[in-house]
This record gives C-alpha cells, structure tokens and sequence, in this order.
C-alpha cells in the first residue's frame, strides 16, 4: 500500500519524499557555483551571472530583490554587502535562472540518445519502527533505467514540486511493479548526467 494514504514517520521510518531527492540531485547536477553566496566569490559570481541578462533581472525581480541601480552597483564592486534576506534572495534568483538555463541540457543529457539513465533508489529507513508496525518487502536499493526525462526536468526547473512527486511516481516508481510505495520515501536518489 503507498504512504500516500499513511503517515511516513508516524512509528519512527526516516526517510523524504523520493521527489524531493531527485530534485536536491538535480539541483546538484545544476549547480554552477559552489562558493556559498555570503563569499565573496559566491557572491560576486552570483551577482555577474544574474546581471549577465534581463532574464536574470526577472529572477531577481521575482525573488523580491528591489534595489536602485545604484546599489546594485556598489554590490557588484563589492563596495557594500547585501543584507542576510537580500544574499537568501540573490541565492534563490540565481538557483531559479540557473534551473531554467540548464534545464534543456539536462533533459538532453539524461535521456542519454533514448537509452536512459539509471537510477538508484535507496528505500526508506525502518530501523527505528516496531517489528509489529514495519512495512513488509522493502528490499534494499533498486535501480530502475528512466527514460523520458523531458516533463521531470521541467517541473524541477519551474520549482513545481506537486507535479515533480507525481511525475516521479508515475515514471520512475511505477516501474518498481507492486513494491514502489516502499521507495515512495527513501534514504537516497542517485544519478548522473
């Protein structure tokens, strides 16, 4: 029976939505700088690549940054420092242009020619539940081969997560046959492109 209709961690089972996974590994394989924002460098290569275009003045828009040009200015020469909430929300700007930017080469990468990309799944954690309260046939890992990224891809980059979770249950988990609500939660998400 999938936890879509229980209470994951009622009796104690770790473990997060198997989506949510997928789009921290996504975000991974996204992510062009690693510096953290409140460096100087993180925030100087953030601060470049968001001004590089008007779609990274929209993001900026959209996260809520409403700065005069003058201050943007000062940023960018690192004059003057961003407040905590204004660095969280050139972080957030740059993670959105980022997502939309190399979406379609992830698409393109992951559906790898047709052939896929293999996905290892990690199931949930039930070492702190009851023997009386556990779910029954959770295996360890599987691996499944997805093969249409193109709509996961998607609702990762928009930062839709409702339709991301369906999507992953009905393309990826789906094809674990009748275990899947075992790995509805899981430990771990892995793959490359």
């Amino acid at each position: 029976m999938p936890y879509r209709s229980l209470e994951p961690g009622k009796y104690g089972m770790r473990g997060m939505r198997a989506s949510a996974l997928a789009a921290e590994r996504l975000d991974e394989l996204a992510d062009g700088v690693t510096s953290p924002v409140d460096t100087e460098r993180g925030l100087a290569a953030r601060l470049r690549y968001l001004t590089a275009s008007g779609a990274g003045y929209e993001a900026m828009d959209s996260a809520g940054i409403t700065v005069t040009p003058r201050t943007l200015a000062a940023w960018l020469a690192e004059d003057r420092t961003p407040s905590r909430a204004n660095l969280r929300r050139i972080d957030a700007a740059y993670r959105d242009l980022r997502r939309r930017n190399v979406a379609r080469s992830l698409i393109r990468r992951l559906n790898n020619g047709g052939r896929g990309t293999r996905v290892e799944l990690h199931p949930h954690d039930q070492s702190g539940v009851r023997d009386q309260h556990r779910r029954a046939g959770v295996a360890g890992h599987r691996s499944v081969n997805v093969r249409r990224w193109d709509a996961i891809v998607r609702a990762w980059a928009t930062g839709d997560e409702h339709a991301l979770d369906e999507l992953w249950t009905d393309e990826v988990l789906a094809d674990l046959g009748s275990d899947w609500g075992g790995y509805e939660y899981a430990t771990g998400v892995g793959f490359a492109a």
